[in-house]
């Protein structure tokens, strides 16, 4: 369980296919800390840490992930958003975050607004129902609140501090990122549709 409140940002050192899955070595400020079988959120996504070493660490996305989110784009040099998992006595700056992705989104526009950033993304209208007006959702990662949505568009506003401490400086338009929606919205609409089966 995750925060949507980054903690580092890391940079693939190496990334190499393995079979169908894929492994990266991602060296980080935080990476000499993890433990093997540590849960760390990589751009929203939740990889368990196989290995350390020296300041890197090494994870591997297998075929169902790599399907399911932006990690089969990933290459040498690319910037990471990393969270280690909640703890029971930690604030809840964010909001509940799983690490499992549910779709990806395109970007669309990354407008620059004297001091902020307005970013829009295109994601599939079939997760139309999980996204409202100020509502949370997760991208790369990162916990923001949507605003402008229609039934495949919404929008995030960018602060500097999230702008200089996440990979979002490097979100350009085209771009893919990892979306996930807020979890007990997806609990709402699941309950709803159960009701009228």
């Amino acid at each position: 369980m995750f925060t949507g409140i980054i903690e580092s940002v890391g940079s693939i050192a190496l990334a190499q296919d393995a079979g169908t899955n894929k492994q990266f070595w991602i060296t980080s400020p935080l990476s000499a800390r993890f433990k093997p079988d540590q849960s760390i959120a990589h751009n929203g996504v939740c990889l368990t840490v196989e290995a350390i070493r020296d300041n890197s660490h090494l994870v591997t996305a297998v075929q169902e992930t790599l399907q399911k989110t932006n990690i089969s784009e990933w290459e040498t040099g690319d910037l990471i958003n990393l969270e280690q998992c909640l703890t029971l006595n930690s604030r809840l700056d964010g909001h509940i975050v799983q690490g499992h992705v549910d779709t990806t989104a395109a970007c669309t526009a990354k407008e620059a607004l004297s001091g902020s950033w307005k970013c829009s993304f295109r994601f599939p209208e079939k997760f139309a129902p999980l996204i409202i007006e100020k509502g949370s959702v997760c991208i790369n990662g990162i916990s923001l609140t949507a605003f402008d949505v229609t039934r495949d568009n919404f929008s995030v506003a960018i602060i500097p501090y999230t702008f200089e401490h996440t990979n979002m400086r490097q979100l350009k338009k085209g771009d893919t990122v990892n979306i996930e929606f807020d979890m007990v919205g997806k609990y709402v609409v699941r309950g709803m549709e159960l009701g009228r089966a």
